[in-house]
């Protein structure tokens, strides 16, 4: 059993992935943190202040499977973290030696910042991958109904017709954005964290900001002008960018819901034996993934004041907020994880029904067409008078249970200016889609450049 969905062997693969799960896994973060401690007596020893053989020593040790991690759990509910005591057991599998040239210079949140850091560059590589992978799905899918007309909804009701091509790269365009943004945030954030005690490097003397270069090219990471201890802005912002992600693939999660309703039945999900199955009624096809998209992206987006308010931290170190983090930074990146994989399994897998779109256009009678006829007389009429003319119309349509065709031709004034084979014309949804195509051509070129 395990309190957080993603972390169970049940219902983990529904809510992350196994690559995010393994990624901030606590085995993991152990091993980070050690990596952490290793770059840094590596970086003294070759700036000449510790033995290099102290450093060698100190990198062979630093693996998880050498350290009693009962010592390491219990001193961290002894002190609050589980720095000094995985130093402590660090130290002992060194060597007398070499331990007394462990974390020297360092402190606490030195350790757990910039094994965080190096966690999220890697989450950064699954997200981006995964971000590129749908909008690439997506583009396909508007390439291929590029020119596909279906009925447009606006407050739920059809509007005008628009086709499935702009539809998917509706959904797409966001995703080019969030890799942009993912790039600049990877910049701002991707930088070691190494200040000591409060900042000032007092415990290196003159070699503090040599050290923290040093340590930063140790472990392919930037070096920033200073100590990010109480400055949380970096990930505050790439949880922040989590939660437009989420809000994002929710969009598309939600008019996947919609459009697989029984009385739409448009598009559906991809359908395997068992997928979206009811206990009691057989002919389900229930929605899944759409679901579990929409429920990960909310949560993400309950996180993100989680971290804004992080970045409220008193004077040299905090007492509470930082450790907040902890609590939501994992979770954000593996439920925006899992919410990627199912939208990337929706998207290469789902069925487009392009007939159903052809007769839900039809469903009003051809009312979907007013704004066309509107359009159409605003020439010989003006726009005032076009208008008011279908919506006199348009109300005969519906108060007679009549069709749009019919009520047109049964219309004077209309017939006055429009003849037969004009209000055919303009009853045609595919002679009323404006920009559709090249809006579809814009986005699809656009994901063809992602690198």
């Amino acid at each position: 059993m395990s309190i957080h969905p993603a972390d169970s062997e049940i219902f983990g693969a529904l809510w992350s992935t196994a690559e995010m799960r393994a990624l901030f896994a606590e085995s993991n973060h152990l091993q980070l943190m050690l990596e952490v401690e290793a770059g840094l007596a590596r970086a003294q020893a070759g700036l000449g202040l510790i033995p290099r053989e102290a450093a060698e020593a100190i990198t062979r040790a630093a693996r998880v499977e050498n350290l009693e991690l009962e010592r390491v759990a219990e001193g961290a509910r002894q002190s609050g973290v589980p720095v000094p005591a995985l130093v402590s057991e660090l130290s002992r599998v060194a060597g007398e030696e070499a331990a007394r040239h462990v974390h020297l210079g360092a402190t606490t949140q030195d350790i757990l910042d910039t094994a965080l850091v190096l966690q999220m560059r890697r989450a950064f590589e699954f997200v981006r991958r995964d971000l590129v992978a749908l909008a690439r799905a997506l583009a396909e899918r508007a390439r291929e109904f590029r020119d596909t007309p279906m009925a447009a909804r606006t407050n739920m009701q059809q509007a005008v017709p628009t086709t499935f091509g702009l539809k998917c790269a509706v959904w797409a365009a966001p995703l080019c954005d969030h890799v942009e943004r993912l790039d600049q945030v990877a910049r701002r954030v991707l930088v070691v964290q190494f200040g000591g005690a409060a900042g000032t490097l007092a415990a290196l003397g003159g070699n503090g900001i040599a050290v923290a270069q040093a340590l930063a090219r140790e472990l392919g990471l930037d070096a920033p002008d200073l100590p990010w201890h109480v400055r949380r802005e970096g990930v505050a912002e790439a949880v922040s960018l989590l939660g437009l992600i989420g809000g994002s693939l929710a969009k598309f999660a939600v008019d996947i819901r919609l459009l697989m309703q029984t009385e739409v039945g448009e598009v559906f999900e991809p359908h395997a034996e068992g997928r979206g199955g009811s206990s009691t009624m057989p002919q389900k096809r229930n929605p899944v993934g759409a679901e579990h998209i929409v429920a990960a992206a909310r949560q993400v987006q309950a996180l993100v004041p989680v971290m804004l308010a992080a970045m409220a931290q008193e004077q040299e170190r905090a007492m509470g907020p930082w450790q907040s983090e902890s609590l939501a930074l994992p979770q954000s990146f593996a439920l925006c994880a899992g919410a990627l994989a199912h939208a990337i399994e929706i998207a290469t897998g789902m069925t487009i029904d392009a007939e159903r779109m052809r007769r839900n256009l039809e469903l009003g009678g051809g009312l979907i067409m007013a704004e066309a006829v509107a359009s159409g007389l605003t020439p010989v009429m003006g726009r005032a008078g076009a208008q008011r003319a279908l919506r006199r119309v348009a109300d005969r349509a519906i108060g007679g249970r009549k069709t749009l065709a019919q009520a047109l031709r049964e219309d004077a004034e209309v017939r006055g200016h429009l003849d037969e084979a004009q209000i055919d014309r303009l009853l045609e949804p595919a002679s009323y889609l404006g920009s559709a195509g090249t809006l579809v051509d814009r986005v699809v070129a656009r994901i063809a450049r992602l690198g």
